[in-house]
């Protein structure tokens, strides 16, 4: 999945869960939470593998189900006590939601689920990462544009449009939780 999927499909399911357990949209924190948190896989594991080489792809050590869970009972138990559940439930929401959106994301394109990092490295990558970063990462872009010239890109694109505008308009709806974090948001903050 792309970086605003991942995010929008991990915010979604945290105002959800926020106002289902919370009673209440989430808050600034939780929005900051919950977006490193879907993030996080991807800062790890892509640098690892892609630029520096030291696993065999993009999606092992932070994708790994024995990595996440550990990682996110640690942070609850670390943050719990000091009064930041509700941030660490945010990131854990985040970081959780992630990993299904790998594995389905292949689906939506055509393709078989990919299920093999959710145990790696006890299921082995099926190849190595790239050589160079950048032009795999153009390579990635070429080929999306080329599955969005598909009558099913297209389909997908509507989708995706649709689908974002949803999550910018709960976004919206709760307030723009995280936005006063922004400098000229801030500004205006420091000026009332």
């Amino acid at each position: 999945m792309w970086p605003w999927e991942h995010l929008a499909v991990g915010y979604l399911a945290y105002t959800a869960l926020s106002r289902l357990v919370f009673r209440a949209p989430p808050t600034t924190g939780g929005a900051v939470a919950v977006a490193l948190g879907t993030q996080f896989p991807d800062l790890v594991d892509k640098p690892l593998g892609w630029w520096l080489g030291v696993v065999p792809g993009g999606t092992t050590v932070a994708h790994s189900l024995l990595t996440a869970v550990p990682l996110c009972l640690l942070v609850l138990l670390v943050a719990v006590p000091t009064g930041r559940g509700r941030l660490a439930v945010a990131f854990a929401v985040g970081y959780l939601s992630h990993l299904p959106g790998d594995v389905l994301y292949p689906v939506v394109l055509g393709g078989d689920p990919k299920l093999w990092f959710l145990l790696w490295p006890l299921t082995p990558a099926p190849g190595s990462g790239p050589s160079a970063v950048l032009p795999h990462f153009f390579e990635l872009v070429e080929l999306f544009a080329a599955f969005l010239s598909t009558p099913l890109g297209a389909v997908y694109l509507v989708s995706e449009l649709l689908f974002l505008a949803v999550a910018v308009r709960v976004w919206f709806l709760d307030g723009s939780p995280g936005l006063e974090w922004t400098p000229l948001r801030a500004s205006r903050v420091k000026k009332l």
